[in-house]
């Protein structure tokens, strides 16, 4: 069983950054790819990044190359978020997942554990 609970939402003006924090659970945290989803009101959750379980791969959707950027820091159970540059269409609750694979995927559905969202606005 792995928990979550993510942190670092807030309010934001266009161009600025945040740096959402997942914290894990669990004694195998590194058996495990996470990966960040969002879902904004009315659409379906999409895949935002993910991070294999050594850490040493990454993903990231093209809507958000070159702005944000995952990391996994497996000694303190903790996976981030790195946005910068955000824009109004970033706007979104943000989730964080963890696979218990150790490859990522983009799928929303083939995760396993997930965290109970935190809000992040852009305002124009």
């Amino acid at each position: 069983q792995v928990q979550l609970v993510e942190s670092g939402g807030g309010l934001v003006q266009a161009g600025g950054s945040l740096r959402l924090s997942c914290a894990a659970s669990g004694r195998t945290f590194s058996n495990y790819a996470m990966g960040w989803f969002r879902q904004a009101p009315g659409k379906e959750r999409e895949f935002v990044a993910a991070i294999r379980g050594n850490g040493y791969s990454t993903s990231l959707a093209d809507s958000v190359k070159g702005r944000f950027t995952i990391s996994r820091d497996s000694a303190k159970n903790m996976v981030y978020l790195q946005m910068n540059t955000l824009k109004p269409e970033d706007t979104a609750v943000y989730y964080c997942a963890a696979r218990a694979r150790s490859y990522y995927s983009s799928d929303y559905y083939s995760y396993d554990y997930w965290g109970q969202g935190t809000q992040v606005t852009v305002s124009s």
